[in-house]
């Protein structure tokens, strides 16, 4: 029994959430708020998956449709469609990006032992954005690096169109 609860309390905690009815997870440390959705700005000459700019309390940020970053059709967004807001950390910069997902579902505690790393997963999205597998008592989640999300380009062209629209505000 001692063992056990070790076990739990050495595992991540991660915020699980759904997009296209597949169970993702991140690392809840990345996460720093979770909102429901709001006006978002279109930014001029970026990917479709970039859907634009929200202001939080004075900070320009990036919002990231996670249906179209996986290569998945547009689907209006809900009552139940989020933001979740995570920092990142790019060449020694830390930057704050939306991420919107269908529903929020619950944090989850995984021990490292319930994470397997697999090269190949039969998922709707590129294997270079899933850190691994976690087998958690709700069902099988896929554990997103929410680092590998945007690449060094993209975040490049967000950056710019995010400081554009900072300077036009």
């Amino acid at each position: 029994m001692e063992m056990t609860k070790r076990k739990i309390l050495n595992g991540m905690r991660f915020l699980s959430f759904t997009v296209d009815n597949e169970n993702y997870c991140m690392d809840i440390l990345r996460v720093k708020e979770l909102m429901g959705m709001t006006a978002i700005t279109p930014l001029p000459r970026t990917p479709q998956f970039i859907r634009g700019v929200i202001n939080l309390r004075g900070q320009i940020i990036p919002i990231i449709d996670l249906r179209l970053k996986f290569g998945l059709p547009f689907q209006e967004y809900t009552k139940r469609t989020c933001i979740i807001v995570v920092e990142i950390n790019r060449e020694e910069e830390n930057m704050l990006m939306g991420l919107v997902v269908d529903a929020i579902q619950e944090v989850v505690n995984i021990p490292e032992d319930k994470m397997a790393k697999i090269p190949y997963i039969n998922a709707k999205i590129k294997s270079e954005y899933i850190k691994g597998i976690a087998d958690t008592p709700e069902g099988m989640k896929i554990v997103l690096d929410v680092l590998k999300v945007l690449n060094d380009e993209e975040l490049a062209v967000v950056k710019d169109s995010a400081m554009e629209t900072a300077e036009v505000s």
